[in-house]
Protein backbone atom coordinates (compact mmCIF):
# COMPACT_ATOMS: atom_id res chain seq x y z
CA UNK A 1 0.00 0.00 0.00
CA UNK A 2 1.54 3.23 -0.89
CA UNK A 3 1.64 6.54 1.27
CA UNK A 4 -0.84 7.87 -1.09
CA UNK A 5 -3.50 5.21 -0.79
CA UNK A 6 -2.68 5.35 3.23
CA UNK A 7 -4.22 9.01 3.05
CA UNK A 8 -7.10 8.20 0.97
CA UNK A 9 -8.59 6.79 3.57
CA UNK A 10 -8.47 9.51 6.26
CA UNK A 11 -12.27 10.43 6.99
CA UNK A 12 -13.73 13.70 8.50
CA UNK A 13 -16.08 13.27 11.23
CA UNK A 14 -18.65 15.90 12.48
CA UNK A 15 -19.63 15.65 16.01
CA UNK A 16 -21.84 17.83 18.07
CA UNK A 17 -19.49 19.99 20.10
CA UNK A 18 -16.21 20.46 19.31
CA UNK A 19 -14.95 20.35 15.77
CA UNK A 20 -13.13 17.29 15.27
CA UNK A 21 -10.40 16.14 11.81
CA UNK A 22 -9.64 12.19 12.32
CA UNK A 23 -7.25 10.49 11.22
CA UNK A 24 -7.61 6.37 11.09
CA UNK A 25 -8.67 4.65 13.50
CA UNK A 26 -5.46 2.96 15.54
CA UNK A 27 -6.79 -0.53 14.69
CA UNK A 28 -6.64 0.55 10.78
CA UNK A 29 -3.29 2.46 11.35
CA UNK A 30 -1.73 -0.82 12.70
CA UNK A 31 -3.65 -3.05 9.76
CA UNK A 32 -1.65 -0.36 6.93
CA UNK A 33 1.37 -0.83 9.54
CA UNK A 34 1.43 -4.54 8.82
CA UNK A 35 0.30 -4.30 5.24
CA UNK A 36 3.47 -2.03 4.83
CA UNK A 37 5.78 -4.45 6.55
CA UNK A 38 4.67 -6.85 4.09
CA UNK A 39 5.79 -5.37 1.22
CA UNK A 40 8.83 -3.83 2.78
CA UNK A 41 8.04 -0.35 2.81
CA UNK A 42 7.86 2.40 5.50
CA UNK A 43 5.80 2.49 8.79
CA UNK A 44 2.94 4.47 8.67
CA UNK A 45 3.54 8.10 9.63
CA UNK A 46 3.71 9.09 13.23
CA UNK A 47 0.15 10.48 14.54
CA UNK A 48 0.07 14.07 15.84
CA UNK A 49 -3.26 15.85 17.18
CA UNK A 50 -3.75 19.21 17.01
CA UNK A 51 -6.03 21.37 19.80
CA UNK A 52 -6.84 24.80 18.72
CA UNK A 53 -7.53 27.60 20.52
CA UNK A 54 -7.16 30.67 18.69
CA UNK A 55 -4.29 33.69 19.47
CA UNK A 56 -3.06 35.64 16.36
CA UNK A 57 -1.85 32.97 14.38
CA UNK A 58 -5.65 31.85 13.48
CA UNK A 59 -6.97 35.47 13.41
CA UNK A 60 -7.37 36.60 10.38
CA UNK A 61 -9.17 39.54 8.98
CA UNK A 62 -13.01 38.83 8.68
CA UNK A 63 -12.82 36.02 11.11
CA UNK A 64 -10.49 33.13 12.47
CA UNK A 65 -8.92 29.96 11.37
CA UNK A 66 -10.44 26.94 12.25
CA UNK A 67 -8.34 23.57 13.20
CA UNK A 68 -8.76 22.32 9.29
CA UNK A 69 -7.95 25.28 7.86
CA UNK A 70 -4.89 25.31 10.30
CA UNK A 71 -4.34 22.02 9.11
CA UNK A 72 -4.74 22.53 5.96
CA UNK A 73 -2.48 25.45 5.19
CA UNK A 74 1.18 23.65 6.34
CA UNK A 75 2.19 22.55 2.51
CA UNK A 76 3.05 18.64 2.52
CA UNK A 77 2.11 18.22 5.90
CA UNK A 78 0.69 14.65 5.19
CA UNK A 79 3.80 13.60 4.17
CA UNK A 80 5.69 14.26 7.80
CA UNK A 81 2.99 13.20 9.73
CA UNK A 82 -0.50 11.74 10.07
CA UNK A 83 -2.42 15.31 11.47
CA UNK A 84 -5.91 15.07 13.37
CA UNK A 85 -7.35 18.04 15.32
CA UNK A 86 -9.93 19.86 17.58
CA UNK A 87 -11.01 22.94 17.79
CA UNK A 88 -10.93 23.54 21.74
CA UNK A 89 -11.83 27.23 21.46
CA UNK A 90 -10.94 29.82 19.05
CA UNK A 91 -10.25 33.01 21.24
CA UNK A 92 -7.50 35.35 22.80
CA UNK A 93 -5.28 33.71 24.87
CA UNK A 94 -6.30 36.04 28.00
CA UNK A 95 -9.72 34.74 27.32
CA UNK A 96 -9.46 31.33 27.99
CA UNK A 97 -10.71 30.41 31.66
CA UNK A 98 -9.26 28.60 34.62
CA UNK A 99 -11.98 26.15 33.96
CA UNK A 100 -11.03 25.89 30.44
CA UNK A 101 -7.32 25.41 31.49
CA UNK A 102 -8.31 22.39 33.44
CA UNK A 103 -10.54 20.89 30.67
CA UNK A 104 -8.00 21.14 28.15
CA UNK A 105 -5.53 19.16 30.09
CA UNK A 106 -7.83 16.96 31.05
CA UNK A 107 -8.84 16.82 27.18
CA UNK A 108 -5.09 16.27 26.63
CA UNK A 109 -4.46 13.56 29.03
CA UNK A 110 -7.68 11.26 28.06
CA UNK A 111 -6.24 11.52 24.28
CA UNK A 112 -2.49 10.10 25.16
CA UNK A 113 -5.05 7.21 27.10
CA UNK A 114 -6.78 6.52 24.50
CA UNK A 115 -4.49 6.59 21.88
CA UNK A 116 -1.11 4.21 22.60
CA UNK A 117 -0.32 5.11 18.82
CA UNK A 118 -0.23 8.95 19.07
CA UNK A 119 3.54 10.23 19.28
CA UNK A 120 2.49 13.92 20.48
CA UNK A 121 -0.06 16.63 20.53
CA UNK A 122 0.72 20.19 19.65
CA UNK A 123 -1.48 23.06 21.14
CA UNK A 124 -2.45 26.81 19.37
CA UNK A 125 -2.40 29.77 21.87
CA UNK A 126 -2.14 33.42 21.96
CA UNK A 127 1.26 34.63 22.58
CA UNK A 128 0.17 37.19 25.42
CA UNK A 129 -0.78 34.63 27.84
CA UNK A 130 0.89 31.18 25.94
CA UNK A 131 3.70 30.40 28.53
CA UNK A 132 1.20 30.06 31.57
CA UNK A 133 -1.08 28.07 29.55
CA UNK A 134 2.18 25.97 28.45
CA UNK A 135 3.44 25.97 32.08
CA UNK A 136 0.00 25.16 33.64
CA UNK A 137 0.39 21.71 30.70
CA UNK A 138 4.00 21.30 31.51
CA UNK A 139 2.69 20.43 35.64
CA UNK A 140 -0.54 18.38 34.80
CA UNK A 141 -0.41 16.33 31.51
CA UNK A 142 1.52 13.34 32.88
CA UNK A 143 2.34 11.29 29.90
CA UNK A 144 5.83 11.07 28.42
CA UNK A 145 4.61 12.20 24.99
CA UNK A 146 5.07 15.60 24.56
CA UNK A 147 3.02 18.86 24.35
CA UNK A 148 3.88 21.29 22.08
CA UNK A 149 2.41 24.64 22.78
CA UNK A 150 2.56 27.45 19.59
CA UNK A 151 1.80 30.80 18.37
CA UNK A 152 2.84 33.32 16.16
CA UNK A 153 3.39 37.20 16.65
CA UNK A 154 1.65 38.17 13.14
CA UNK A 155 -1.71 37.12 12.18
CA UNK A 156 -2.60 35.59 8.74
CA UNK A 157 -3.60 38.62 7.19
CA UNK A 158 -0.39 40.49 8.02
CA UNK A 159 2.86 40.45 5.63
CA UNK A 160 5.40 38.14 6.73
CA UNK A 161 2.95 36.03 8.84
CA UNK A 162 4.91 33.17 10.72
CA UNK A 163 2.34 30.95 11.53
CA UNK A 164 2.70 28.42 9.01
CA UNK A 165 6.21 27.75 9.68
CA UNK A 166 5.69 27.63 13.65
CA UNK A 167 2.94 25.55 13.39
CA UNK A 168 4.38 22.96 10.81
CA UNK A 169 7.99 23.55 13.28
CA UNK A 170 5.47 22.38 16.49
CA UNK A 171 4.12 19.35 14.44
CA UNK A 172 7.63 18.15 13.76
CA UNK A 173 8.51 18.34 17.06
CA UNK A 174 5.76 16.91 18.40
CA UNK A 175 6.15 13.91 16.55
CA UNK A 176 10.02 13.38 16.98
CA UNK A 177 11.08 10.71 19.21
CA UNK A 178 13.22 12.62 21.16
CA UNK A 179 10.65 14.82 22.39
CA UNK A 180 9.58 12.12 24.82
CA UNK A 181 10.49 13.38 28.24
CA UNK A 182 10.53 16.85 27.41
CA UNK A 183 7.13 17.65 29.09
CA UNK A 184 5.60 20.47 27.40
CA UNK A 185 7.68 22.74 25.42
CA UNK A 186 7.14 26.33 23.43
CA UNK A 187 8.06 26.33 19.60
CA UNK A 188 8.09 29.33 17.91
CA UNK A 189 10.72 30.94 15.54
CA UNK A 190 12.53 27.50 14.82
CA UNK A 191 13.30 27.51 18.85
CA UNK A 192 12.21 24.81 21.36
CA UNK A 193 12.04 26.45 25.16
CA UNK A 194 10.95 24.43 28.22
CA UNK A 195 7.44 25.58 29.31
CA UNK A 196 8.89 26.17 32.78
CA UNK A 197 11.65 28.63 32.03
CA UNK A 198 10.51 30.35 28.63
CA UNK A 199 8.71 33.92 28.87
CA UNK A 200 7.39 36.45 26.35
CA UNK A 201 10.21 39.27 26.14
CA UNK A 202 9.07 41.75 23.76
CA UNK A 203 5.70 43.32 23.04
CA UNK A 204 5.87 42.45 18.98
CA UNK A 205 9.25 40.83 17.95
CA UNK A 206 9.03 37.58 16.23
CA UNK A 207 12.46 36.41 18.77
CA UNK A 208 10.01 37.44 21.48
CA UNK A 209 9.84 33.85 23.76
CA UNK A 210 13.47 33.25 25.68
CA UNK A 211 14.33 31.25 28.18
CA UNK A 212 16.62 33.62 30.19
CA UNK A 213 20.29 32.53 31.27
CA UNK A 214 19.29 28.69 30.77
CA UNK A 215 18.60 28.98 26.85
CA UNK A 216 16.83 27.03 24.44
CA UNK A 217 16.11 23.26 24.28
CA UNK A 218 16.76 22.86 20.72
CA UNK A 219 15.64 24.02 17.31
CA UNK A 220 13.75 22.97 14.69
CA UNK A 221 15.56 23.82 11.13
CA UNK A 222 16.03 21.99 7.68
CA UNK A 223 17.82 18.74 8.70
CA UNK A 224 14.77 18.00 11.59
CA UNK A 225 14.37 18.42 15.40
CA UNK A 226 17.57 19.00 17.54
CA UNK A 227 18.09 18.72 21.02
CA UNK A 228 21.23 20.38 23.34
CA UNK A 229 19.41 19.98 27.07
CA UNK A 230 16.77 19.52 29.18
CA UNK A 231 15.11 20.78 32.37
CA UNK A 232 15.54 18.27 35.57
CA UNK A 233 12.71 19.71 37.48
CA UNK A 234 9.91 17.16 37.46
CA UNK A 235 7.21 17.49 34.96
CA UNK A 236 4.57 15.69 33.07
CA UNK A 237 4.73 12.14 33.88
CA UNK A 238 6.41 12.51 37.08
CA UNK A 239 4.18 15.03 38.05
CA UNK A 240 1.78 14.45 41.45
CA UNK A 241 -1.00 16.81 39.95
CA UNK A 242 -3.99 15.12 38.96
CA UNK A 243 -6.70 17.12 37.30
CA UNK A 244 -9.25 14.42 37.19
CA UNK A 245 -9.67 15.09 40.60
CA UNK A 246 -9.67 19.21 41.19
CA UNK A 247 -12.59 20.42 40.26
CA UNK A 248 -11.44 24.29 40.16
CA UNK A 249 -8.22 26.34 40.99
CA UNK A 250 -8.51 27.97 44.30
CA UNK A 251 -7.86 32.50 44.01
CA UNK A 252 -3.92 33.38 43.87
CA UNK A 253 -2.57 37.21 43.19
CA UNK A 254 0.19 38.65 42.45
CA UNK A 255 1.24 41.80 44.57
CA UNK A 256 4.52 43.99 42.67
CA UNK A 257 6.93 45.52 45.03
CA UNK A 258 7.56 49.15 43.87
CA UNK A 259 9.09 52.00 45.71
CA UNK A 260 6.62 53.09 48.17
CA UNK A 261 4.42 49.79 47.98
CA UNK A 262 1.67 49.32 50.88
CA UNK A 263 0.53 46.51 52.99
CA UNK A 264 -3.08 47.16 52.80
CA UNK A 265 -2.98 46.03 49.09
CA UNK A 266 -2.19 42.60 50.36
CA UNK A 267 -4.90 42.79 52.89
CA UNK A 268 -7.26 43.48 49.99
CA UNK A 269 -6.35 40.76 48.07
CA UNK A 270 -6.66 38.28 51.40
CA UNK A 271 -10.35 39.94 52.13
CA UNK A 272 -11.45 39.58 48.84
CA UNK A 273 -10.93 35.84 49.31
CA UNK A 274 -7.24 34.96 47.91
CA UNK A 275 -6.08 31.73 49.41
CA UNK A 276 -2.64 32.46 47.98
CA UNK A 277 -0.51 35.73 47.24
CA UNK A 278 2.81 35.29 44.91
CA UNK A 279 5.04 38.44 46.04
CA UNK A 280 7.51 39.94 43.29
CA UNK A 281 10.04 41.28 45.03
CA UNK A 282 12.95 43.73 44.81
CA UNK A 283 16.06 42.06 44.15
CA UNK A 284 16.49 39.00 46.27
CA UNK A 285 12.85 39.40 47.73
CA UNK A 286 13.03 42.88 49.18
CA UNK A 287 10.05 44.71 50.31
CA UNK A 288 8.70 48.11 50.53
CA UNK A 289 6.77 50.15 52.88
CA UNK A 290 4.43 48.49 54.77
CA UNK A 291 4.61 45.33 53.26
CA UNK A 292 5.64 43.10 55.60
CA UNK A 293 2.55 44.03 58.01
CA UNK A 294 0.25 43.24 54.79
CA UNK A 295 2.18 39.75 54.47
CA UNK A 296 1.79 38.97 58.43
CA UNK A 297 -2.15 40.19 57.96
CA UNK A 298 -2.16 37.26 55.14
CA UNK A 299 -0.08 34.43 57.11
CA UNK A 300 -2.33 35.21 60.34
CA UNK A 301 -5.16 34.12 57.97
CA UNK A 302 -4.07 30.86 56.94
CA UNK A 303 -3.20 32.44 53.39
CA UNK A 304 0.31 30.95 51.58
CA UNK A 305 2.35 33.54 50.87
CA UNK A 306 5.28 32.89 48.11
CA UNK A 307 8.64 35.16 47.40
CA UNK A 308 9.76 35.42 44.42
CA UNK A 309 11.75 38.33 42.40
CA UNK A 310 10.33 40.67 39.86
CA UNK A 311 13.85 41.05 38.42
CA UNK A 312 13.30 37.84 35.63
CA UNK A 313 16.01 35.60 36.99
CA UNK A 314 17.76 34.87 40.61
CA UNK A 315 16.87 31.95 42.96
CA UNK A 316 15.12 32.70 46.03
CA UNK A 317 15.90 29.78 48.53
CA UNK A 318 14.30 28.49 51.29
CA UNK A 319 15.31 30.10 54.34
CA UNK A 320 16.51 28.49 57.31
CA UNK A 321 14.75 28.56 60.63
CA UNK A 322 11.04 28.50 59.17
CA UNK A 323 8.42 25.96 61.11
CA UNK A 324 11.20 25.70 63.61
CA UNK A 325 8.80 25.45 66.26
CA UNK A 326 6.48 22.94 64.39
CA UNK A 327 3.75 25.13 63.74
CA UNK A 328 2.30 25.26 60.16
CA UNK A 329 4.43 26.79 57.59
CA UNK A 330 2.69 29.67 55.33
CA UNK A 331 6.25 31.77 53.99
CA UNK A 332 7.13 29.75 51.03
CA UNK A 333 9.85 30.46 49.06
CA UNK A 334 10.02 30.76 45.20
CA UNK A 335 13.07 29.40 43.76
CA UNK A 336 13.68 30.63 40.13
CA UNK A 337 10.05 30.86 38.92
CA UNK A 338 9.07 33.67 37.57
CA UNK A 339 5.73 35.97 39.81
CA UNK A 340 3.66 34.52 36.93
CA UNK A 341 4.72 30.47 36.90
CA UNK A 342 4.83 30.95 40.96
CA UNK A 343 0.97 31.72 40.67
CA UNK A 344 0.29 28.84 38.45
CA UNK A 345 2.09 26.42 40.83
CA UNK A 346 0.71 27.95 43.79
CA UNK A 347 -2.59 27.36 42.25
CA UNK A 348 -1.92 23.49 41.89
CA UNK A 349 0.04 23.58 45.30
CA UNK A 350 -3.12 24.62 47.33
CA UNK A 351 -5.51 22.62 45.41
CA UNK A 352 -3.57 19.28 46.09
CA UNK A 353 -2.34 20.07 49.71
CA UNK A 354 -3.17 22.29 52.48
CA UNK A 355 0.50 21.74 54.33
CA UNK A 356 2.84 24.40 53.74
CA UNK A 357 5.94 22.37 54.36
CA UNK A 358 4.73 20.27 51.72
CA UNK A 359 3.89 22.82 48.89
CA UNK A 360 7.53 23.97 49.94
CA UNK A 361 8.53 20.73 48.72
CA UNK A 362 6.71 21.24 45.54
CA UNK A 363 8.50 24.58 44.80
CA UNK A 364 11.54 22.73 45.65
CA UNK A 365 11.29 20.20 43.40
CA UNK A 366 8.77 21.56 40.41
Amino acid sequence: MTRLHLFASTIVVFLAGPALVSTPSAQAAAGQAQVAAADGQDAPLPKVFLFATGGTISNKVGGRLTVEELIAAIPNLDRRVRAAGEQFANASSSSLTLEQWLDLSRRINAKFRSDPELAGVVVTSGTDTLEELAYFLHLTVRDERPVVVVGSMRNPSTLGYEGQANLEDAFRAAADPASRGMGTVVVLNDEINSAREVTKTDALSLDTFQSGRYGVLGVVDSAGVAYYRRTVRRHSAQSEFDVTSIKSLPRVDVAWVYQGATGDVIKALVDAGAKGVIVAGAGAGALSGDQGQGIAYATGKGVFVVTTTRTGAGRIAVRSGRGRAGGPVYRISGDDLTPIKARILLMLAIATSDDGAVIQRMFSEY
